[in-house]
Parts: C-alpha cells; sequence; structure tokens
C-alpha cells in the first residue's frame, strides 16, 4: 500500500494561543506536599543522626568511645524521632508553615529518643542535668533550620501556590461560577481551578468566570493536558447530561489523571485515592494511573535499580561499544523519537545496529529478518536485546521507566504499513504510564516488530493489563523475569 494512502492518524488540535501561553506556564510539575515532607525528614534524619553521634562523642573519653557503636545509636534515635514526628503532624504541609507549631513537634516528639539515647548511656562522671543540657544545645541547630530556613522557604512556597494541585473544568456557567467559589471559601482547600473547556460559546459560558479564563473546547483539553502538567479535571456539567458526561470519559480516559465530578464533591477536597470495595466516591468518576504516590515510588524504583545496572554493566557497555567502532563507520549511539508518558515525544537511546547512511529515524520501514540494512555486530545486539541498554540512561534521565509499556515510534506503522492508532481503540491509554525497557507484554512473548493487527491487540491488552494492576512488586517481577524471556529470539530481528 503507497504511503500517500495511509489513514491519517488522529491528533489533537493545535493549541490556540491562549491555551499554548497557559501550558507554558505550567510546564513544570507542582511541588507536592509529599515531596516537601520527605525532603525535611530525610534532613531531620541526616542531621539528628549527626548531632546524636557528636553528643556520644562529647560525653564519652576517646578511650572509652565507640565510634560504630555511637553512630548506630544516633541513627536509631533519629529514626525514632522522625516517626514521632511523623506520627504527631508534623510533617504536614500546613504544620511546615508554623514557626510554633515546628518547635512544638521538635521539642515534644525530637527531644525524648534523642535525649534517652544520650542519658542511658551516659559514663557514670556526667551529670545528668549536664547530659539534659547537651540535647537542648543540639537540638538548637534543627530549630534555626526551621525557623530560619524551611518554615520561611515553605510559607512561600505555599503563598506563590506552588504546592496548589492544579485542575482544569470542563463546563462553564453557573455549575463554574460555584465551584471556584467554593473552592475559595473553603480555607483548607488546594486545589486550583486553571483553565475552563466548554463547547458553548453563548452567554451560558463566558469567556471569563471569576478571573478564570476559557481557552478552549472540550477536544482541546487533550492537547493542554499533554502540553501542561496538571493534576485532575474536574467535570462541571449538569447530573442530567448524562450522556454528554459518559461521552466526555471516555475521551478522557487517555490521560494519566483523575476526572472528578463537580457535583458530588461538596467538600471540594477531591480525593484521589480509590475508595475501598463496597465503598461509593461518587465525586472521582475515573482514578488516575500515574499520581504523586505512585510516581514518587517508581522513580526510587527506578533510579535505584538502574544506578546499580550501569554501574555492574559498564564493562559490557564499553566492549559493545568497542565492537560497534569496529564493525562499521559511524556513531555508537542512535537516537529515535518514540512516544512517551502521555503522548509526549522522547528520544531514546539505543546502540546502533544499522549501517550508519541507512538509519531509520521515524521508524518508518520496520526491520525484517536478514535485513540488509542491520550491521553483523548489530543483527546479535537486537536479537539479545543488548541494543536497549543505554536506555538505562533514558531511565536516570525520568523520561523512561524501567519497566512499563515499550515506547513505539511516533506514528508508528506496522509491517503492512498500517498505522497502530488506527487498528487498536483506545491505543492512546497505553501512555497513561512511562514507557519502560521492559514490560508485562515482553515477558508475555510480544517483542520485535509487528506486522499484523492481533500482535498488536495482544500487545496493548498487555501494556493496559500492566497500568490497571501496577505495583512495586509486580515491576519486581517483570524485570527478573526479563532475561529467561529473552532467550525467546523469534521475533527479534
Amino acid at each position: 500500500m503507497p504511503d500517500t494512502l495511509l489513514p491519517e492518524r488522529p491528533v489533537a488540535p493545535a493549541l490556540n494561543a491562549a491555551a499554548a501561553g497557559l501550558a507554558g506556564q505550567f510546564r513544570r510539575a507542582r511541588l507536592s506536599a509529599e515531596a516537601v515532607a520527605l525532603s525535611v525528614a530525610a534532613v531531620d534524619a541526616a542531621l539528628l543522626s549527626l548531632l546524636g553521634w557528636f553528643g556520644a562523642y562529647a560525653l564519652y573519653p576517646p578511650e572509652s568511645f565507640a565510634p560504630w557503636l555511637a553512630a548506630g545509636g544516633a541513627t536509631a534515635a533519629a529514626a525514632v524521632a522522625v516517626a514521632l514526628v511523623a506520627y504527631g503532624g508534623g510533617y504536614r504541609l500546613r504544620q511546615l508553615t508554623s514557626l510554633r507549631a515546628q518547635t512544638w513537634r521538635l521539642a515534644v516528639c525530637a527531644m525524648p529518643p534523642l535525649a534517652a539515647g544520650l542519658v542511658a548511656n551516659r559514663p557514670a562522671d556526667v551529670p545528668l542535668e549536664d547530659a539534659l543540657a547537651l540535647c537542648a544545645a543540639l537540638l538548637a541547630l534543627p530549630l534555626a533550620l526551621r525557623w530560619l530556613g524551611f518554615v520561611p522557604a515553605i510559607r512561600w512556597a505555599v503563598e506563590a501556590g506552588l504546592t496548589e494541585r492544579r485542575a482544569v473544568l470542563v463546563g462553564g456557567g453557573d455549575p463554574a461560577h460555584d465551584l471556584i467559589t467554593g473552592l475559595r471559601a473553603n480555607p483548607a482547600n488546594t486545589v486550583r481551578i486553571c483553565a475552563i473547556f466548554d463547547d458553548r460559546s453563548d452567554a451560558r459560558s463566558p469567556e471569563l468566570v471569576l478571573d478564570v479564563p476559557k481557552i478552549g473546547r472540550f477536544d482541546d483539553l487533550l492537547g493542554f493536558a499533554r502540553s501542561a502538567e496538571i493534576d485532575m479535571v474536574v467535570i462541571a456539567l449538569p447530573l442530567e447530561a448524562t450522556d454528554r458526561i459518559a461521552i466526555l470519559l471516555d475521551k478522557f480516559e487517555v490521560l494519566p489523571l483523575p476526572v472528578h465530578l463537580a457535583q458530588f464533591s461538596k467538600d471540594y477536597r477531591f480525593d484521589d485515592t480509590v475508595p475501598a470495595p463496597g465503598q461509593a466516591r461518587l465525586s472521582l468518576l475515573e482514578a488516575g494511573s500515574f499520581g504523586l504516590r505512585r510516581r514518587m515510588l517508581k522513580r526510587l524504583f527506578d533510579v535505584t535499580i538502574a544506578s546499580l545496572a550501569v554501574l555492574a554493566l559498564s564493562p559490557l557497555l564499553v566492549l559493545i561499544a568497542l565492537a560497534i567502532r569496529l564493525d562499521s563507520p559511524g556513531p555508537i549511539l542512535f537516537r529515535q523519537m518514540r512516544s512517551g508518558f502521555n503522548e509526549r515525544q522522547v528520544a531514546v537511546f539505543k546502540f546502533r545496529s544499522m549501517r550508519a547512511d541507512r538509519c531509520d529515524l521515524q521508524a518508518s520501514e520496520i526491520v525484517v529478518k536478514n535485513d540488509p540494512r542491520v550491521t553483523r555486530v548489530g543483527a546479535f545486539l537486537r536479537k539479545t536485546s543488548l541494543d536497549e541498554l543505554p536506555q538505562l540512561f533514558n531511565v536516570l534521565r525520568g523520561e523512561l521507566s524501567l519497566v512499563g509499556p515499550r515506547p513505539h515510534a511516533v506514528d508508528a506503522v506496522t509491517g503492512r504499513r498500517e498505522a497502530f492508532a488506527e487498528l487498536v481503540a483506545g491505543y492512546s491509554a497505553r501512555h497513561r504510564l512511562p514507557p519502560g525497557i521492559t514490560g508485562w507484554a515482553q515477558i508475555h512473548g510480544s517483542r520485535g516488530g509487528i506486522d499484523d493487527p492481533e500482535a498488536l491487540r495482544r500487545r496493548v491488552a498487555y501494556d493496559l493489563w500492566y497500568i490497571e494492576n501496577w505495583s512495586p512488586w509486580l515491576d519486581l517481577r517483570i524485570l527478573l523475569a526479563t532475561p529467561a524471556a529473552l532467550f525467546d529470539t523469534r521475533n527479534a530481528y
């Protein structure tokens, strides 16, 4: 089939000037409360451990001081102190903006375990009051850090709106007015309505609702959500508009964002957590596939394992690079644009497996068995999937994950020149998690090029199952199963 007869892939309309300008303001993700809390807790743990060690060093004479024992005790005391502060709510965002609350939390929660470690094992000639005075002096440093650093900085971030959850509103007019008014009247609100999308252009949906602009139609929201870092979609349509709400839900299911219905959230909290079986949560119509907690867990897993893998495999990476250089002229690495998380394009690294003058930057022609474009070393690398190893650096850069749906080429086609997006309904839904080096589909034998629609449907079904059932344990299971899956080389060439 000639290329000119290929069906065009449906794409989101180009953003208008207002939408593009607002999307530019939200290129960076918000400062999450979880990230702030973890950062402060990590600094507390490190600082209290260090202070506990120096306290023991100050109390004990040199001949009886055991550095490693003191370090273990100080670390244990710091861990207990941080746990008590967390249990008492000391790392909540509202608490972190109050000097009085932070002083009280440290005094009540952090001082007892630190003092217990110093007092219980102090030398016999050291009075109790001296050990307690030393503990109080040591706590002066984290208190000063709170007063002069953390609290002013976090208070500024909150007041500047950097920690607010960003939401876009679907539907304008009176429902939008009521929702925005309710959010602003709630002092505990953490949601900020950034923009409104509505198909109506008459008096029922004005261009501005309480200084929030309407920047596009319903169809424009997909393009905006893929260009900007937003946290949720809120549908503000009358409950009787059931057909329209159903159509919108079907349209938005390809996004990795939670979708809420404003009419069912009178408290305006818009909790993103998935309700337990038997519990109703009518506000949350669709759960987000990649919320902040999941994002942080997955990122920690990726950085830890990828860093260890790069260190362990560095000799192999050097040998492969040398083999490529000796086998054929040209660069060692090859970069190709792929569809990434939320359909944002990612430049994926690979070891070059084709002749330099025959590299297919657009993946317009799939590689077949005995392909003349593939070099001798490249054939071995592709069959063993060693050409994918440089993608570990994509993982460290945050562009890929270790495990996830494999990133397909932009505007990918099958061996029969059929566009992927035309063959599988809801194909874009596989982009609701970051793409990975390996995945659930790969360990079930779905590897290599795709030359028929059924193979694509099977791969997408595996990807969607993974997205719906993700957990760190599933990622670990897939990683452990990947080496065995590489022995199946029937579709790897």
